[in-house]
């Protein structure tokens, strides 16, 4: 099977500009997600998808490949299918999975691309997974930059929020964690979720997952055995470089 993996990246993040080539351990971050992707044996190809010339530039400087995007994309899925397409066309390709990774997941270990896609390798019906962490303190329960997800019995997501759910009272008992941005797609599926038209709950919440569910259809979760924190903000930025030293 052909696997692409994309990463998403711009400058224009509101709570952090620039966020992509914030410098981290002595290379800017988008460079330590891409290379961390690209060693993933499964993929076919690891690109960066960018509105930015910035971002490009230096993903080309260190022999990556970047894919210029359009600027108007509000979610990151919407930035990859349109990236997809661009590749296709230009190297007459086909994929069969597309893998999206933020840009701001500099903790990702190369095993977590296989984790989450192993899932749809198995069941052919499968046409989406996003991995699932473990939210690890109170603080991150809370923090609402950490995407919270509830499970139904089978392991699907029930609902994405950045408001702490379910309730505090009993969560240690209930099927849950946070969303880790590791999320594989069928390419016809990732085609067809561009065309869909953005939901409420999607807008509400800032959560690409949300378009899914609202358009009745289905998000396998699938836990991930290593740790990972995404940098929202500087403070993060902060805490993933003291993480990433130890």
């Amino acid at each position: 099977m052909k696997i692409l993996a994309l990463i998403p990246a711009r400058m224009g993040s509101s709570r952090f500009p620039g966020k992509p080539m914030a410098p981290l351990l002595g290379k800017p971050m988008i460079g330590h997600v891409y290379e961390r992707v690209a060693r993933n044996p499964l993929l076919t190809l690891t690109a960066v998808a960018t509105c930015d010339r910035e971002i490009a530039d230096y993903i080309e400087s260190i022999g990556g490949r970047a894919v210029m995007t359009g600027s108007q994309h509000e979610r990151a899925s919407d930035r990859c299918a349109e990236a997809l397409a661009i590749l296709e066309r230009d190297d007459k390709v086909t994929y069969d999975i597309v893998v999206m990774v933020q840009g701001d997941e500099p903790m990702t270990d190369p095993q977590m691309i296989s984790e989450a896609v192993q899932p749809m390798l198995a069941d052919p019906t499968l046409r989406i997974t996003n991995l699932l962490g473990k939210i690890e303190s109170t603080a991150e329960f809370e923090d609402r930059n950490c995407i919270k997800v509830v499970l139904d019995l089978d392991g699907n997501a029930l609902y994405f929020s950045r408001e702490p759910i379910p309730t505090r009272s009993k969560v240690k008992e209930i099927p849950m964690g946070k969303q880790v941005c590791v999320i594989p797609f069928r390419r016809d599926f990732l085609l067809e979720y561009t065309r869909m038209a953005p939901t409420p709950l999607e807008i509400a919440e800032s959560v690409d997952m949300l378009r899914v569910l609202e358009h009745g259809m289905k998000v396998r979760m699938v836990p991930t055995s290593h740790n990972s924190r995404a940098v929202d903000t500087p403070e993060d930025l902060k805490l993933v470089e003291r993480l990433m030293k130890a």
